[in-house]
């Protein structure tokens, strides 16, 4: 019987592979996979063409190293797992990224296997971890309850669209006496690209966008599944992006935050209760700063600006509130509910 090899298959663990069998690299192939060595060797130099192996030796010799695409995926039981010993063992040695790069990734990729193994639930994760010329993308998905339907269970919250406001604003997290909440938040920031997929719901963030999150196209699926890619180009850094949320601008505070308020109001709606107000003021007392972003909202009420802006301002002075991206009739109106 031929063994005919997935190429998409073999790039999961041919860049271990490589690391691991470098000088016999043809024979590991067709041990693991059943196939000839004529057709493992021919599989290797498909993947030299494609640029997921590098070649050195003589043709009777070769010597394989990983090449410019890199790719690790590894599935993992959660019962007992410590979240900094696969990225040790597994994927850190396996790729070759920029000194600040590789911080944010190990940072993501602890906090994101972390959130998995104490929040969902569940029994399993797969963790995949890819580096093309340009970027490093990394995937972790678990067989939880998701994430949402957690944060709704927990918080008493109705929809996923306001357990995302709550999750979008930080320091939100289902055990406070084990965790700060900062992971899932600081991952996003750090990302190019960070998308949450959770039973049949997405949203998604992208740095370069002014709107910060946004519905997005659900995988079919149970779980969760989180994706952040992060450009190798990037001149992000892990200590900036710290700073960038403490006020003093040291990174050792989290104490600014930022809300979307696009996340409460949907296309062509207006914010216009005093409810919405008293749902975007939940759990604001742990900042000092706060930036209310209206990207994206075309209208809001005077009881919305009241609550907010006279009602909660005067009852929590120590919290600055920051509207920005209003227009100009919004803008009259947090001026007016300011002065009243």
């Amino acid at each position: 019987m031929t063994v005919r090899l997935d190429l998409d298959h073999l790039t999961l663990w041919m860049t271990a592979a490589a690391r691991e069998h470098s000088l016999d690299l043809a024979d590991h192939v067709a041990e693991r996979t059943g196939a000839s060595r004529r057709a493992a060797q021919a599989a290797l130099r498909r993947l030299v063409d494609a640029q997921w192996l590098r070649r050195e030796g003589s043709s009777r010799r070769p010597v394989y190293h990983p090449g410019a695409l890199r790719q690790v995926a590894r599935s993992y039981t959660l019962h007992g797992l410590q979240e900094d010993l696969p990225w040790q063992r597994d994927f850190a040695p396996h790729f070759e990224l920029p000194r600040h790069v590789a911080r944010m990734v190990q940072h993501g990729f602890t906090e994101l296997l972390n959130n998995a193994i104490d929040h969902s639930g569940g029994s399993s994760a797969t963790v995949s971890l890819r580096q093309t010329p340009s970027h490093v993308q990394l995937l972790v998905s678990d067989d939880g309850c998701g994430v949402f339907d957690k944060i709704c269970t927990r918080f008493e919250i109705s929809d996923a669209q306001h357990a995302m406001l709550e999750l979008s604003k930080g320091r939100l997290t289902s055990q406070p006496e084990a965790h700060t909440g900062r992971g899932l938040f600081f991952s996003a920031q750090l990302a190019d690209v960070f998308d949450i997929h959770a039973n049949n719901t997405a949203f998604q963030r992208r740095a370069w966008e002014a709107s910060g999150w946004q519905r997005g196209r659900a995988l079919p699926r149970q779980g969760s599944s989180i994706y952040m890619a992060i450009a190798l180009d990037t001149t992000r850094s892990l200590e900036q992006v710290m700073a960038d949320w403490s006020r003093a601008g040291d990174g050792i505070e989290f104490d600014h935050t930022r809300v979307c308020l696009r996340l409460l109001a949907g296309p062509g709606q207006a914010l216009d209760s005093r409810a919405q107000a008293r749902r975007v003021a939940a759990r604001l007392p742990d900042f000092k700063r706060v930036e209310i972003s209206f990207e994206g909202v075309e209208d809001v009420g005077h009881g919305f600006t009241d609550e907010l802006f006279r009602v909660f301002a005067r009852a929590r002075p120590e919290v600055e509130l920051v509207p920005t991206h209003m227009t100009p009739r919004i803008a009259a109106l947090v001026a007016s509910a300011r002065k009243a």
